[in-house]
């Protein structure tokens, strides 16, 4: 797969990841098992907080290098960007266009809450409401329409930047038995799989995490190839994606162990368990650790488990409703 994703194209992306300031590398907290009853004690526990990153998930890491790589007339401004999102993607890709000056479209699904629409308009870009079954048809007509598509999750750059969170863990933890990463698109897990497993990690076990009702990875690997899924839904918005993207397909492929599938009901469940310790996260950030919280991971007892908590973006409304 040297063609889609290698770890020297994972190091360009950290140079560049990180001579960019709004890039944090975010903590990675270790040997926390104690802090949750739910998990198994005899487990060794980390938690790499991405929520806790700057736009509040994981997304600018793969958009910053996604920058780096703009097709020339976006970046010289003569053309103008179409991308599509239900939130994290819109708002990094949003952030990081109006730091360069340029314009764009973010189509959105119909679902998504009137604050995310204000937030990428506040960076000057527009945010279009579409519905959601219809969102593709949209992103076709506006590059018929002279739009250049960047696409949210099946793209290499954005897949090589989000192996940097790879880099990360393995400065802390150079030998992880386990790694669970939540799974939408599939470019983050893709990024993190590869990064892992490209440094040497042979042996650890990367584990995909997607909503039972949206799970186009898990059904691509039963088929064989990347699928679609129409009518997709999720309390995890983030995660729900109609289909898989045939780039973080081909390389989850390849690395991962198993993809995994949790429900709406035990996301929240985790997101109250996390917000009881302290750690704000949205349904989509809190499924890898639902796997593990649900047992869902075999094969964990003495193991060294890193679960990547990718984003906080929720509101305190959103999240008064959610946990109570």
């Amino acid at each position: 797969m040297a063609e889609l994703v290698s770890l020297d194209g994972i190091k360009k992306a950290c140079d560049v990841l990180y001579s960019n300031p709004d890039i944090i590398q975010t903590p990675l907290l270790c040997h926390v098992q104690n802090m949750f009853p739910k998990i198994d004690q005899d487990v060794d526990l980390y938690l790499k907080l991405e929520n806790m990153q700057t736009t509040g998930s994981f997304k600018i890491r793969g958009v910053t290098n996604q920058m780096e790589h703009l097709p020339p007339e976006v970046r010289d401004g003569s053309g103008e960007a179409v991308t599509f999102s239900a939130g994290n993607y819109g708002k990094a890709f949003a952030y990081c266009m109006s730091k360069k000056g340029l314009k764009g479209l973010v189509l959105m699904p119909h679902t998504a809450p009137d604050d995310r629409v204000d937030m990428i308009n506040s960076f000057g870009l527009e945010a279009r409401k579409v519905p959601s079954h219809e969102i593709y048809e949209h992103v076709k007509k506006c590059v018929a329409d002279g739009y250049i598509l960047l696409h949210s999750f099946d793209d290499v750059n954005l897949v090589t930047g989000y192996g940097s969170i790879a880099m990360e863990i393995l400065k802390v933890v150079p030998d992880p038995d386990v790694v669970a990463v939540c799974c939408g698109g599939g470019g983050l897990v893709a990024g993190v799989a590869a990064g892992l497993k490209l440094s040497g990690c042979k042996d650890c076990r990367v584990y995909a995490v997607e909503p039972t009702g949206a799970p186009t990875l898990y059904e691509s690997f039963k088929a064989g190839h990347a699928v679609t899924i129409p009518g997709v839904k999720s309390v995890a918005t983030g995660l729900m994606p109609p289909c898989a993207g045939e780039i973080p397909y081909k390389i989850c492929k390849q690395y991962l162990e198993e993809v995994l599938l949790v429900s709406d009901e035990e996301m929240v469940e985790s997101m109250k368990i996390l917000y009881d310790r302290g750690l704000k996260v949205e349904p989509a950030g809190s499924a890898a650790f639902t796997a593990l919280a649900q047992g869902r991971i075999k094969d964990v007892k003495g193991k060294k488990v890193v679960i990547v908590v990718t984003g906080g973006n929720i509101t305190p409304p959103e999240l008064a409703k959610l946990i109570g």
